[in-house]
């Protein structure tokens, strides 16, 4: 504390500071002394993260579908830790700020995709299961940092000792293909069945008619060469694809907005900082097995809708709840951010559905702006400061959105299509394989 902390008319300890060290040897906050008056720069660190991603999804959607998603997966990645590395170097603020941006796009990139790039490797079958794998790989992480903070508590070491060591993606040029899908659809034949014959080699399959199904493929998703390469434009030149991504774009903002508005509710927890990111963390564990269930076993539309009336419900009776009953406030909030939580994963798996692979990257890239908009907003709603008036609105909206998905098309065990103008014939998206 300041020397004249406790002198009636000096209660800010602004001029010389002492930090709490008790989780925490140094941080951010302590390094630029972001309190009192620089208070808000610390909020526009962790903004400037948001608005990476938004720039991110665009950005790196764009050069999916343009230049292929293997350029820009390995791209994402190797930026990822290029750029959370530096960030532990920077000697001014203002230099941190602008690094936390750009790991911001490379996260965007990163998480969009190589989630479609899964998707589009995955057959029909096995497209339940990826959304799963893809989260066990967030959770083991959001699990594994607590433990790694609370032996490296120096905040430029954190950044190094999460970074540096997945400097080993850049050999991931060498072990992974690219897409198929995308390399039929923008006319790359050849390669295209090249990298088929080695993925069929390796799972021990026959390959003598590799080539006819290219071929075929091929001669429908190329019928018109406009479309060989796709943009952000084609979102809205026809009229399914574009009512399409009007729908999904809510949809995933009230994902986000719902998500991370009751995150805001449960991570007022008090006691030990390493433990309860631990437990939020695994809060959220029971969502995997939930959704590799309703993808089984539901329509898509059936799982979104559920996942989100869970939420909204949830909600609704926490508005009701007594004040003196903390266990059972933090149960239903839990309960609505598992809701939340299994609404995004499927959505993830539903977008990446409905969109053909001409486009497939841009539309995500185009709804995850969307996210990053309820992201934004909710922190906003929660500090309304009448409880009961926040909890509503997530509420309505949660409801709003699963009405919504009742327009979008059923795609369970569908083949993924591949052009805007096949999406614009089809009339029923059960094409079973």
């Amino acid at each position: 504390m300041d020397e004249a902390a406790f002198n009636i008319s000096n209660h800010c300890p602004c001029k010389n500071p002492q930090y709490d060290q008790t989780f925490i040897e140094s941080s951010v906050t302590t390094n630029w002394d972001l309190i009192c008056e620089n208070r808000q720069l610390a909020s526009l660190a962790q903004s400037m993260l948001h608005a990476g991603i938004l720039g991110g999804s665009i950005f790196y959607g764009h050069v999916s579908d343009r230049y292929g998603r293997k350029t820009a997966c390995l791209l994402a990645l190797f930026c990822e830790v290029l750029f959370t590395a530096l960030s532990a170097a920077v000697p001014k603020f203002w230099m941190f700020v602008v690094f936390r941006f750009l790991i911001g796009t490379a996260l965007g990139g990163t998480m969009l995709c190589c989630y479609v790039f899964l998707i589009e490797l995955s057959g029909t079958s096995f497209r339940p299961y990826i959304t799963a794998l893809v989260e066990i790989s967030y959770i083991s992480s959001y699990l594994s940092l607590p433990i790694i903070a609370y032996f490296v508590r120096e905040w430029r070491y954190l950044q190094l000792a999460t970074s540096l060591p997945w400097s080993f993606v850049l050999l991931y040029y060498y072990l992974v293909p690219e897409s198929p899908r995308w390399l039929i659809t923008t006319g790359k034949k050849e390669k295209a069945i090249e990298v088929l014959t080695y993925i069929a080699k390796k799972n021990k399959r026959p390959i003598e008619n590799i080539r006819a199904v290219v071929e075929k493929v091929q001669g429908e998703a190329q019928s018109n060469d406009r479309e060989q390469f796709g943009s952000y434009l084609d979102l809205f030149r026809t009229p399914k694809i574009r009512t399409y991504a009007l729908l999904t774009a809510y949809v995933w903002t009230c994902c986000a907005f719902t998500f991370f508005g009751i995150n805001q509710y449960i991570g007022k927890l008090q006691g030990n900082l390493f433990l309860n990111v631990m437990l939020s963390a695994v809060s959220l564990v029971p969502g995997l097995f939930l959704v590799v269930i309703a993808s089984l076993y539901l329509k898509r539309k059936v799982g979104v809708l559920t996942s989100f009336m869970v939420a909204s419900g949830s909600l609704f009776v926490f508005i009701f709840i007594p004040k003196n009953m903390d266990t059972v406030e933090l149960v239903f909030a839990i309960i609505g951010q598992l809701g939340a939580y299994t609404a995004f994963m499927q959505i993830y798996l539903f977008t990446s559905e409905i969109f053909p692979t001409i486009i497939r990257n841009s539309a995500m890239g185009f709804v995850s702006v969307f996210a990053r908009f309820g992201s934004f907003t909710a922190p906003f709603v929660v500090n309304i400061g009448i409880e009961w008036v926040s909890i509503t609105i997530f509420c309505v909206l949660a409801f709003i959105a699963a009405s919504l998905c009742y327009f979008l098309p059923e795609t369970k065990d569908s083949v993924l299509l591949n052009t805007v103008q096949q999406t614009e014939k089809l009339r029923s998206r059960k094409i079973n394989t």
